[in-house]
Order: C-alpha cells, then structure tokens, then sequence
C-alpha cells in the first residue's frame, strides 16, 4: 500500500466536507524530522488565504473532519497551522505483514497499463562510447526498471546515429583510400574506422571537392545505392560489436533503432507540414518557425527540417520517430534521455509536431530528461590527462581495477577469482550509483576514491548493509524465515518499518519525476535505518529473535529490489 496516496485522500476528503466551496488538493508530505512525526499536512496554509481563515483555524477544521481512524495515532497542529502525523503502532504492524506476504513488497501495479518507450544511450556509429554516453546509459536503464516494476510496458529504444553527411562522408573516404574493404575479405577495427574518421572530417573540411563529393555521396545512401549500402552496413556491423561490449559490461538491454529506420518517412514529413501550412522557405532551407521560442536577434526560432541541398535534419528524424512511436506503437508516454544543451532542439520538436497533429499532450506524455555533465577534479569536462575525451570501457575497466586493490587490502586471503567476480560487480555498481545519486539535471565531479568508499552514501555501503543480514541469517543457522506476525515495539524496529513501509511511495516519486535518485536516497536512508535497528536491537538468540529476522528479511528483500532498480546487483559476501 502507498501510505501518502492513503494520507492525501484521506484530507482531500476533509477538504470537500470542511469546505465544498474549495477546489484544492491537500498536500501531504513525509516529516523530514522524527520530531515532527512521521507525516505532515500542510493544507492549512494555502487554504487560508482563498478562505480568508488564519491557518490554525483552517487545520482545526481539517482534523474536525478528517477520518484517521486505525491509521494516525496522533495528529497535532504546529506552528502556524502544520498538521504532525504519527501512524499508529497496530496499523503499522498490519501494513508491514501485507507488504512482507507480497512478492511486490507492496508496490501496486497500474490501474491502467500504459506502453512507455525510453529511448536513451544512442551512441553514434564509427564513434567509441566515452564518458559522455554515461549518464544516458545508465539514467535511461533505471527509468525503464522503474517503470517495468511498476507494471508498464517499456519499449527500450537505442537511437543510434547512423545516418547522415557524416556516413557520406567516411563512405567516401573509405571507396577512396580503403576500396579492398569493399569485397568483404578484410574487416577494418573500431580504432581503425575512428582514425579514418578523422581523416575524412578533416578532408571535408579542407577540400571543397572531397566535400562534395562526401555530399553526393549522402544522397545516394539515401537513394538506396548497393555499394553505398554495403560500406554502410561495414560501419555500422564494426560499431555495433564495439558498443555491445559495453552493454554487456553493464548488462544493459536494448533495442537498436537508428535514424536510417525512418529515413522513408523523412520527404513524407516534410510534405505533410508542407501541405498542413506549416513550412516557411527561408535562405534556401525548408523551416517551421516556432514563436514561442527566440533566437538572439529576437525573432522566432526555426526549426530546420531541410536543408537548401536537399538533405534532411535530426528534427526531421525526431519528427518522423515520434509520429511512428505515437502512431505505429501506440506509445502512452515517450522519453527522451538526453543531455541537456539539447533541450531546445526538443522543445522546437515537440511544439511543431504538436501543431502538426502528431501527438495530442491529453493523450500522450512526451518528456524529455536532460542530465548534466560528469567533470572531473578540476570541474571542467572530464577528460583524459592527455586532454581527450574519455572512453567508457577505460572508465569502468579502472573503477573495476581499484575495486580489486581495495578489497585485496581489506581481505588478503579471499581467493583471487572469487575477489575479482566481487570487484567486477563492485566497481560497476559503484560507477551506476554515484551517476544515479545525484539529481539527473546537475553537474557532478567523477571521483573514483570518493564512489568506491564503504561510507556514505554509495553502492559499498549499501551492498555492505545487504551482506550483513545475510551474515545475521547465517549466523541465526535457520533454515527458514518463521513465519510469525509482526508485533513491532521497540523505537528502532518502528523506524525501520516506517522506512519500509515509504518503498511504493518512493517508486512512485522516481517514475513521477523521472528522478533515479529518489531510490538512492532512499536506499542511503534506509540502510543507515537499518544499522541504527542492528545497533541497538540484538537479533540472534534475542526473545524476539523470528520477529527481527523476519524485519531483516524484508529490509534485505527491499535493498535487492531497489538496487535492481539501479542496475545493481547484490552479493552475498565482501
């Protein structure tokens, strides 16, 4: 059961009766300070002015009129007019014994299944993946766990880059300087195709010939051409056995659909906005101009969907994928994980293909999710010592390296293979929860040392918190869970169920605000709870020993689901 849906319908219902004339919706919140209770109600203070009441009054009339029976213990007015919630001690129990019996922990699923596509990652073809698909990655893996979890279909979509003058480009450079390629006995590697992307950028933008010859060379992989295409399908086949190996380090799943997929659909888009009024030509290039955003000069900005040459755009494509999601897949919400200094291109996108009849905002959710950057010690773009752009694989290959060194210090004698299978799963865990603990719209600075640390709020001290209930279980030398009720009393055991207890409400704020860092916070707070539980409440051979491992059990069960969310997995020893 999610108690704050609980709570607020309970005072929406006081508001109607206290008073029909007002429609507001009560605002109920978690306490942020055990002082405070465990939940508050801060109506009172915007109802009071619409009301022309003091707020103290407004939340007397409130209490009046709410039905908290069985559920609140103690409800207490503060200040102004705050309303402190304290649950009550029976109601509680019985919560805790329903979410414990059911395998969801308590999560429930959606009165209505919607179909979400989360397109995220897309790294671009002849190009390696580098510190800068990070976030993408793993912000957009988490969303789709979350909403998978809570009952949803997610369509998983890796919009590669595939297409366009850059592929006109390096096909050109590739038939000029490397045509052995082209009759499938010698393969080229990933490093090979990046070097000769290089090459070929700086031809194109050295030489006007090579440029038009690169322009010419667009148009026929747009036309269909068997050589052009058999170049092509080298590129993208050498970049895709490069990015799977990240995927599969990550263990990350993903459906392949690049900007080519739509590439019958773009002349259609275009004549469609044409025909719909939409299209202005402005200095050679086919536009929709957006009046509600500027450009510096004041005037309206335009979203280009063709170009004076011919040739199409991203937003062409972005059209294109959101009409065919829309249409074709029948998507109740789309998102878009991508950084944030592409925040406007989504903005021009989805205000035309609203104005184009795409999609209707009443029937379909369209978001995107900006992130912002990973620096490093300096607070600038992380980068290499040498001043390059960081790849991934070296990333995580190092996180997992010093993972290794940490705990052959901590534990000399476990056995070398054993150690590395825990450092893999430690370094990458490590890498995921740092990225997902802090809010996807802020900067953050990469620190190896400060990520892989046993304190604090990381993946270590949350698997450590894991490990050491299987320790209690072991150590309890049971062979089963008793089955017994809950009868909570102690400070610590209460607090911990309440902590318990807030999981669907936390889940259902990361899906709401397409936050993964609702669940790190969480987790963080959940197994320091724990730890003040295990403190001060002795566990084996205790008088309430069935009942405190069966608390154990559900806090080891909620650390497991909410790291699964993360894409974390657990181990059972460290």
């Amino acid at each position: 059961m999610n108690l704050l849906p609980l709570l607020t319908e309970r005072f929406n219902a006081a508001i109607r009766s206290a008073f029909p004339n007002v429609e507001q919706l009560a605002e109920v919140t978690e306490s942020t300070n055990a002082a405070f209770g465990d939940y508050q109600c801060n109506s009172a203070m915007k109802l009071a002015k619409p009301l022309g009441m003091p707020p103290h009054k407004v939340a007397q009339q409130l209490l009046a009129h709410v039905d908290l029976l069985g559920v609140v213990k103690e409800a207490e007015i503060k200040g102004p007019g705050f309303i402190n919630l304290t649950l009550e001690k029976e109601f509680l129990n019985s919560q805790l014994n329903k979410a414990y019996e059911d395998p969801r922990l308590g999560i429930p699923l959606p009165d209505q299944k919607k179909r979400i596509v989360v397109e995220f990652s897309s790294p671009n073809i002849a190009k390696e993946m580098h510190v800068g698909h990070l976030r993408s990655t793993i912000i957009g893996d988490s969303l789709a766990k979350i909403f998978s979890e809570l009952g949803h279909e997610v369509i998983r979509l890796n919009h590669v880059g595939d297409w366009g003058t850059q592929f006109g480009m390096l096909i050109h450079y590739i038939k000029q300087e490397h045509p052995h390629l082209l009759d499938g006995k010698e393969r080229a590697t990933l490093p090979e195709l990046m070097r000769w992307y290089r090459a070929a950028k700086g031809c194109f933008d050295a030489d006007a010939s090579f440029k038009k010859s690169s322009q010419e060379e667009v148009v026929l992989l747009q036309g269909g051409d068997d050589k052009s295409l058999k170049t092509w399908e080298m590129i993208c086949e050498i970049s895709r056995q490069g990015y799977q190996e990240i995927y599969d380090l990550l263990n990350i799943e993903l459906v392949e659909r690049g900007e080519s997929f739509y590439n019958d659909e773009l002349p259609i888009i275009v004549a469609d906005l044409k025909a719909k009024g939409l299209l202005e030509h402005s200095e050679g290039a086919n536009c929709v101009f957006v009046d509600k955003y500027k450009n510096r000069e004041g005037n309206p900005q335009p979203l280009i969907v063709q170009k004076s040459d011919g040739g199409y755009t991203y937003a062409t494509t972005d059209l294109a994928a959101l009409r065919h999601r829309i249409r074709d897949e029948k998507a109740n919400q789309i998102i878009y994980v991508v950084d944030q200094g592409q925040s406007l291109h989504f903005n021009l996108v989805f205000d035309v293909a609203k104005r184009a009849g795409y999609y209707d905002p009443y029937k379909t959710s369209v978001n995107h999710v900006p992130f912002g950057l990973v620096l490093g010690a300096d607070g600038k773009k992380f980068r290499t010592r040498s001043g390059d752009t960081e790849r991934l694989i070296d990333l995580l290959t190092e996180s997992t390296n010093r993972a290794n060194e940490i705990l052959a210090e901590k534990n000399p004698d476990m056995d070398p293979s054993q150690r590395a299978n825990l450092a893999n799963t430690l370094g990458l865990s490590a890498v995921k929860y740092a990225d997902l603990s802090v809010h996807r719209s802020s900067d953050y600075q990469f620190s190896y040392d400060k990520m892989l640390k046993f304190e604090g709020n990381t993946a270590a001290f949350i698997l450590y918190s894991y490990v050491r209930i299987q320790g209690i279980k072991r150590q309890a030398d049971i062979q089963s869970i008793p089955n017994v009720p809950f009868t909570l009393s102690h400070l610590q055991e209460l607090n911990l169920a309440k902590k318990l207890l807030q999981f669907p409400d936390t889940l259902a704020a990361a899906a709401q605000d397409l936050a993964p860092n609702r669940i790190t916070d969480y987790l963080f707070t959940l197994a320091e709870t724990f730890n003040a539980f295990f403190r001060d409440c002795r566990v084996v051979n205790d008088p309430h020993q069935d009942i405190r491992l069966k608390l154990c059990d559900m806090t080891a069960r909620t650390l497991e689901k909410g790291l699964s969310l993360l894409g974390i997995k657990t181990v059972s020893k460290m």
